[in-house]
């Protein structure tokens, strides 16, 4: 049984570039989006809420722990609640405040639609404020021109 490592990571910190260029660790990137909504026939998302969510996404990390060194998770504060809740052991990774506008250009840089440039545009220093006043997690800040990738040694 591996002894394995949740690390929610705030959008754009480099979940999706560890999990596709990482071949060290046995990396699971559960995107919430996948348990967030409700699914159409086909399995497309469709826009109406999931009513299990988030419990059905921790269910999810619940049953992959031991089977991957690393479950990426989201950073959403209700996932972040549910953890604790579940007394789930997780690393939050996240920027430090004063990188907003490195990050608004990672957003753009990696084709993130302008709605969601444009949410973390205006929220901001909420999200961040809000991360730094948790107690639970651990918490690694990344400074400028850093990724989780230069990080993960700390975290494992």
């Amino acid at each position: 049984m591996k002894n394995t490592k949740i690390i929610s990571g705030f959008p754009g910190v480099g979940k999706s570039y560890m999990f596709n260029n990482n071949s060290k660790l046995t990396i699971l990137d559960s995107d919430s989006s996948n348990f967030s909504w409700v699914k159409d026939d086909k399995g497309n998302n469709t826009s109406e809420r999931n009513p299990n969510f988030p419990s059905n996404y921790v269910q999810h990390i619940k049953e992959n722990i031991g089977k991957v060194d690393i479950i990426m998770v989201s950073s959403h504060d209700i996932v972040r609640k549910s953890l604790q809740d579940a007394n789930i052991n997780y690393t939050i990774v996240y920027p430090d405040i004063s990188l907003k506008d490195e990050y608004i250009q990672r957003y753009k840089d990696r084709g993130s639609n302008e709605g969601f440039v444009t949410m973390i545009n205006k929220n901001w220093s909420n999200f961040i404020v809000e991360t730094e006043k948790e107690t639970f997690p651990k918490k690694i800040v990344l400074c400028e021109g850093e990724f989780l990738a230069d990080v993960i040694n700390f975290i494992i």
